[in-house]
């Protein structure tokens, strides 16, 4: 779409999660099948840096980002899930590893999304239209 100006008003979506996820897999081919634009950024080989986290702390909480559910999470010591208990202790955990960040996490302007299911994507997406 544009304005009368020339200018873009289509939103670029940015898809943030890991390629090998099964649900980021259902996330990919969901956008791809509705012809929807967007970047995918993958932490293991994009990285994630301490901006593109607080963002996402910012726009969601720490909670929920951090997936105490996943095999990463079963993964650690008791001492490094007792750090994550705090803000500053989850962000740590998150940055030093990226795969126990809920996935996937779809930005589009100054909204986020946590998690995917159809209907969630249609009623995010369907806004931007």
């Amino acid at each position: 779409m544009l304005t009368d100006e020339g200018i873009s008003l289509k939103t670029t979506y940015r898809l943030y999660g890991i390629k090998n996820c099964d649900t980021i897999k259902k996330a990919r081919r969901w956008l791809e099948e509705h012809q929807i634009d967007y970047r995918f950024h993958d932490y293991r080989t994009d990285g994630l840096d301490d901006q593109l986290l607080q963002q996402l702390i910012d726009g969601l909480g720490w909670e929920p980002l951090l997936n105490t559910r996943g095999t990463t999470w079963r993964t650690l010591s008791d001492d490094q899930k007792a750090t994550a208990a705090t803000v500053a202790g989850a962000k740590a955990l998150m940055l030093e590893q990226p795969s126990i960040i809920k996935r996937p996490v779809l930005v589009a302007n100054d909204k986020i999304l946590l998690g995917f299911s159809v209907d969630n994507y249609q009623q995010f997406i369907g806004g931007d239209k």
